[in-house]
């Protein structure tokens, strides 16, 4: 069976600004690349569009037309919630010219869902709950529905969720992700700016899942189990990398890079042993590491370390992020650079109890940090996330469940301690400046602008997207609001979706087929999520 999948681009943007995303990082989709090479290695041709790849058309038609010209006999959507509606209307226009062509969608948005997407959108024949690898290989194999574990799919007037399977215990059993597939790569693919010294670069995520439940994120693709490739399976993607790609810095997302103390240490000495004339980057959890491990990660090659802060308000920690404490945030800086690694910090503005105060007080802490490089991103509610019911609700806050705005460049979510999204993104431009414009980052900046040439001259070749970019983080709160755009909600998107199909609304597929029994039919409004792997990452 011939395969095309296919990344979205999505919303990424502020109404009424243009969409800087590309210009400031382009990051390969991971998911469909080694769902990709997994489908090739059983014998399916597939090929992969990114929509936000170099060279890729700026139209929804002319993206269609893309896909189909690569003559598919199935086409998968990996989407994010921002990126849902525009996977929708490409299949609707694949629909149209092609109606035998199957399309199923998955990722974080389709499984923390589900069938009620199946409901609203006629267009879309599966959804994928969880990991894609087993339920894409049983499509491309054409086996019966009903015998496909992790599949969403009609029979009828009824919609199926058959039952999860059991997630892939051994990542090492995946092949290296199809990079080959993407036009440009990696050129036309760059990391954050400024991240990174050697070029080209390249991303990686060496594991699945994750035990903590932070408030904000949404484990409805992997879970809370988490699982890992081992040392030597890294370390020959990463030679692979470098050997076939010319890649000299890799970009680790994975959350929790360094939870398996041992597979860290093997693969810094294994580095360390065999070098490769690689840097990474990659993130800890604060609080849980020591200066031995650092000093290994630097002798390895580590050139920079992010960990996950939120906020610097103790009350707002407890609430969204337990187990993080101030002294425990300020220690592992100071350990970071006693290692001689730069030290990331990652801050999340507009969450849940989030005032004016908090905030300040988060820009204080933020100061005092002396952090190398920061990240704030702007909170947007996921559907799969434990503090979704709050904020749907209404009581803490108000909620503009707009998917195409979901992408955390916008605050769709007004905490009650706000006036308005204007104040908002007025208060986050000036953290944002205040960080960029001190005298030590500036400082540090200066020494390390040589090592910096690639990024340096990337900006240049872009500078006037960087000069509106600049120009949309110096204006005020009066220019915010009289610029303010009124941005119109998707006239197909539904609202009020219940995330998670509760258990006595699940129809077991497989057992129906065994039995014989009929299954019932899922309440438009219930939800079971279905999707592929994930590629989301706040880490940027």
């Amino acid at each position: 069976m011939r395969i095309t999948l296919v990344h979205p681009a999505g919303f990424n943007f502020v109404p009424g600004q243009p969409d800087f995303s590309l210009l400031a990082n382009r990051m390969a989709p991971l998911g469909i690349l080694q769902l990709a090479a997994w489908l090739e290695q059983h014998g399916h041709p597939c090929a992969v569009h990114d929509c936000l790849g170099p060279g890729a058309p700026v139209s929804l038609a002319a993206t269609a037309a893309v896909i189909l010209a690569t003559n598919p006999d199935l086409v998968g959507f990996s989407v994010t919630t921002s990126g849902f509606m525009d996977a929708i209307e490409i299949a609707a226009r694949i629909k149209a010219r092609r109606p035998a062509v199957r399309v199923v969608f998955g990722n974080v948005h389709v499984s923390a869902i589900g069938a009620a997407l199946l409901r609203h959108f006629p267009e879309i024949d599966y959804l994928c709950l969880g990991e894609g690898e087993g339920k894409m290989l049983d499509l491309a194999e054409n086996r019966d529905p009903r015998e496909i574990a992790n599949l969403c799919w009609r029979r009828g007037e009824d919609i199926v969720s058959n039952p999860r399977r059991q997630r892939i215990l051994d990542l090492d059993d995946l092949p290296f992700p199809a990079y080959e597939k993407l036009a440009g790569f990696p050129r036309g693919y760059h990391l954050p700016l400024f991240s990174y010294v050697k070029r080209y670069g390249a991303t990686m995520v060496t594991s699945r899942g994750c035990p903590y439940t932070c408030s904000f994120c949404d484990r409805t693709v992997f879970e809370r189990l988490y699982k890992t490739n081992s040392a030597a399976y890294v370390y020959e993607h990463m030679k692979y990398l470098r050997d076939r790609f010319g890649v000299r810095h890799i970009n680790f997302y994975d959350d929790l890079f360094t939870a398996q103390r041992q597979r860290v240490t093997q693969l810094c000495e294994m580095l360390i042993a065999h070098p490769l004339g690689m840097d990474f980057n990659c993130a800890v959890r604060t609080g849980h590491t020591s200066d031995e491990l650092l000093r290994l990660l630097k002798r390895a090659g580590a050139l920079m370390v992010s960990m996950g802060i939120e906020s610097a308000d103790p009350g707002m920690m407890q609430r969204h992020k337990a187990g993080v404490s101030l002294d425990g945030v300020r220690k592992t800086v100071a350990q970071i650079h006693a290692a001689g690694l730069r030290a990331k910090g990652l801050f999340i503005f507009g969450l849940p109890g989030e005032t004016p105060d908090t905030i300040a007080a988060t820009g204080d802490f933020i100061h005092s940090l002396e952090l190398d490089e920061m990240n704030m991103s702007k909170f947007s509610p996921m559907y799969g996330a434990p503090i979704w019911d709050e904020c749907v609700a209404n009581e803490s806050g108000e909620f503009n469940e707009d998917w195409r705005l979901m992408n955390c460049l916008n605050f769709v979510y007004l905490p009650k301690g706000f006036e308005s999204r204007a104040e908002m993104d007025a208060l986050y431009n000036a953290q944002v400046r205040r960080f960029y414009d001190s005298k030590g980052y500036r400082r540090r900046f200066a020494r390390r602008l040589w090592q910096h040439r690639w990024s340096l001259w990337h900006v240049l070749k872009n500078l006037s997207k960087t000069v509106q970019a600049a120009r949309y983080f110096s204006s005020s709160q009066a220019d915010l609001e009289r610029g303010g755009q009124a941005f119109a909600p998707h006239p197909r998107q539904p609202r009020g979706l219940t995330p998670n199909l509760s258990p006595e609304l699940a129809v077991d597929g497989i057992a129906a087929l065994a039995s014989g029994k009929v299954s019932r039919r899922v309440k438009p409004d219930a939800a079971a999520g279905m999707g592929t792997v994930s590629n989301e990452s706040r880490t940027g």
